[in-house]
């Protein structure tokens, strides 16, 4: 289980990438909304990536090793989106939460 310091550095680490040092907001880069759905592209597309690793290894087509690495890759992605998922949630609580 991701703890909310893994997904704080999961988030760091993929807004680092999208413009390093300096907001999205503040360049006209990418937003919050364009980040978020390119992470999810890129979990969806490492989970189609384990997939195709897999029908490879029953085929007899691929390395037992690869089809692991391929799972642990998707499973990693799966793990970070649902952290970031669980913080934003969190995050929309407590400001629900606050006095007007």
């Amino acid at each position: 289980m991701l703890t909310a310091l893994a997904a704080a550095k999961a988030y760091a680490a993929a807004s680092s990438a999208a413009a390093p040092g300096i907001t999205g907001a503040a360049t006209g880069g990418q937003g919050f909304g364009e980040l978020l759905k390119s992470v999810m592209s890129d979990a969806t597309q490492a989970s189609k990536a384990a997939e195709t690793q897999i029908a490879a290894q029953v085929s007899g087509k691929a390395e037992l090793i690869d089809v692991v690495t391929a799972i642990s890759s998707a499973e990693a992605s799966l793990e970070t989106v649902m952290a970031v998922r669980d913080q934003v949630i969190s995050a929309y609580q407590e400001i629900m939460r606050m006095p007007i």
